[in-house]
């Protein structure tokens, strides 16, 4: 009876769900509130959600609706959540490569020099070791921060500190601010060290991986850690260069900052947008062209195996790729010397298409619950379905069934890509036949 829970595909949402509903069950106590009385069930409900799956949005102001305890809970459940997600992701992958044959995998390991069975025990070292260096270090650059530069004592620097960094870190989006980080717009301290903290945990610990066994030699990283980094070195200054043409002269955004703080602010909403979820401007109200580029960082998110969402840089390279060898009129997509399998090219579609898919469906559904503008409907179903965070404003005045969507989106959207991947990949059968080829009309 329970041998149907030993598939991986089923085990990851089983896991998060446990995690929601552990966490949904201490938001609601009343040590957990700053007032009076616990928190309704659906708040305590979307907070844990959103803090298990790494998203940030947010329903009630964390920092004064939850007490210190709330927020300390609310913490250990996107610590959890994104450790859980960097290590799950990982061993699915390692459990997909169990289910192939032995030769297969010499030839796998052999092209791609990804990650084998007997690494499983080194990656686990290397994601709690990086975790806690990473958030360690940042916790402590801002805290000192807090402290001599704005005047916090102690005790409340430390704790905002190690808050934020976790949060960065995880990708989650929590701030311990109202504003989240409006009031440091300006401040270089306190923003690039999120920043790296959100790149570093989103772009995967495959990547670290590949990185720490060969620091200095591209040409023996694999396939997928260059796909991730080409693509994350693409993406980053596009969005940053695509927000600064577009909120320049926006005076209720970056149009009232001066020039070096501009910079520093589009340079922070491109890494946020794909899936940090802190703003230093007021997201609402950004140009609607600045949204539509938003909405594509969202959607493609982070690394694989990362705390970052969305369905992920390499789908999307990939994508290009088949869609860069098409154009040419090629057989076979080719990067760095090597070829895409055609079963990660199907998967990568698969995933993309899923992904439209429930962000449309999902966005109809909004505006009709709310009859909110499309352009907020649509950002908030992809921050959710993305577990990206940023909002345009509306999310706390969401009727409890548009509350509900966004729970929903915000769970699917976590351990969809990774479940849907692994389940595509361990229910590959060779078929004893094949029907006879016929080309149907394209365009």
């Amino acid at each position: 009876m329970l041998k149907p829970l030993k598939h991986p595909a089923r085990l990851v949402p089983l896991a998060f769900f446990l995690a929601i509903l552990a966490g949904t069950a201490l938001l609601a106590l009343p040590i957990s509130r700053a007032g009076p009385g616990g928190a309704p069930f659906l708040t305590a409900l979307f907070t844990a959600t959103s803090a298990i799956c790494v998203t940030g949005l947010i329903v009630v102001d964390t920092a004064t609706y939850w007490s210190g305890f709330g927020q300390a809970v609310i913490l250990v459940l996107f610590q959890v959540g994104g450790f859980g997600i960097m290590s799950g992701a990982t061993l699915l992958g390692a459990l997909v490569s169990r289910r192939l044959r032995l030769s297969t995998r010499l030839v796998a390991q052999a092209e791609t020099r990804g990650l084998a069975l007997g690494d499983i025990t080194a990656i686990l070292r290397l994601v709690l070791l990086v975790t806690i260096v990473v958030e360690a270090t940042i916790a402590v650059i801002l805290a000192l921060r807090l402290h001599v530069t704005y005047g916090e004592p102690w005790p409340e620097a430390i704790w905002h500190g190690v808050f934020q960094s976790v949060s960065a870190f995880n990708n989650a989006g929590f701030a311990t601010y109202s504003d989240s980080l409006m009031g440091f717009a300006l401040d270089p301290v306190i923003l690039l060290p999120v920043m790296f903290g959100v790149v570093l945990g989103g772009i995967g610990m495959p990547v670290l991986h590949d990185l720490r066994r060969e620091p200095w030699r591209a040409g023996r990283w694999s396939l997928h850690t260059k796909l991730t980094l080409f693509g994350t070195a693409l993406l980053l200054p596009a969005g940053m260069l695509a927000t600064l043409a577009y909120e320049w002269s926006n005076a209720d955004t970056l149009g009232a900052l001066p020039p070096a703080g501009r910079l520093l602010g589009a340079a922070f909403h491109s890494v946020m947008a794909r899936s940090g979820g802190f703003n230093v401007v007021d997201v609402g109200r950004m140009e609607t062209e600045t949204l539509a580029i938003t909405y594509g960082l969202m959607l493609i998110g982070g690394g694989s195996a990362g705390t970052a969402g969305g369905i992920k840089v390499g789908t999307f390279m990939i994508l290009g790729l088949i869609m860069w060898a098409e154009v040419r009129g090629e057989r076979d997509s080719i990067a760095f010397g090597r070829r895409v399998c055609p079963t990660a090219q199907r998967q990568a579609v698969t995933i993309a298409l899923l992904a439209v898919g429930m962000v449309g469906t999902a966005t109809l559904v909004m505006v009709t619950l709310t009859g909110m503008p499309l352009r907020d409907a649509l950002f908030e179903t992809i921050s959710a379905f993305a577990t990206v965070g940023l909002s345009t404003g509306v999310t706390p005045d969401l009727p409890p069934s548009a509350q509900a969507l966004v729970v929903f989106l915000m769970f699917v959207g976590r351990v969809g890509t990774i479940t849907v991947a692994t389940a595509l990949a361990l229910s590959r059968r060779q078929n004893p036949y094949r029907y006879p080829e016929e080309r149907p009309i394209v365009g």
